[in-house]
């Protein structure tokens, strides 16, 4: 795979789909990954151009006593302000941008993965050689998130319904995973995928 033009499989999937677990599980594999929401948190950093910026804006009560950004007052803050959360997207976005197309480049794997729960809703699909959506029914999926999570099925529903429905993740996916059996089960057409997308990843470098 050449670094300047890697094959990028977007990987998605709600809260308690097995995401992270079919992620795990590629990872296991060799393949390496660039998760979104880790970017996300890295560009926010203590000496980072962001949260410098962000400091600027809403002052030192944004931050934490160890300095670091002060997650849960930010999101008081652009909740209810669209302003405010119109500019710190205009802040952010392109630095998580740059950063995720930094890493994806870096990677040294025959394709490379980007694992992003927003991948259709902010996106990062058109930047995909190739979605893979890791599926299952949502009352399955908020009872498993909240067997793990330990937190109310109402939240959960709230946050799955915040979010592109089923259906059409679903539509916009070009390969889906059923992850309604076991992790064992998972693990295996992880890997099934995989060969397939090995197959692929070589045919564009040739």
């Amino acid at each position: 795979m050449a670094n300047d033009t890697p094959w990028v499989l977007g990987l998605t999937g709600g809260i308690g789909s097995g995401k992270s677990t079919a992620s795990k599980r590629f990872g296991e594999l060799g393949i390496d990954i660039v998760d979104a929401d880790k970017v996300a948190r890295q560009v926010v950093e203590p000496g980072t151009q962001g949260l410098t910026k962000i400091a600027a804006r809403y002052g030192d009560d944004i931050l934490t006593p160890e300095k670091e950004l002060d997650r849960a007052k930010l999101r008081e803050i652009i909740f209810s302000n669209n302003e405010e959360k119109a500019w710190l997207n205009a802040l952010l976005h392109p630095m998580i941008r740059t950063e995720m197309f930094a890493q994806l480049n870096q990677a040294q794997s025959d394709y490379v993965i980007l694992e992003a729960p927003l991948l259709f809703e902010n996106n990062l699909d058109k930047y995909c050689s190739r979605t893979l959506l890791i599926d299952l029914p949502v009352e399955l999926q908020i009872a498993r998130a909240s067997a793990r999570d330990g937190a109310k099925r109402s939240q959960i529903r709230t946050i799955i319904e915040s979010q592109l429905n089923r259906t059409e993740k679903v539509r916009k996916s070009d390969d889906i995973i059923s992850n309604t059996s076991s992790i064992s089960e998972l693990r295996n057409k992880v890997w099934r995928y995989h060969q397939c997308y090995l197959r692929l990843a070589s045919l564009q470098s040739c």
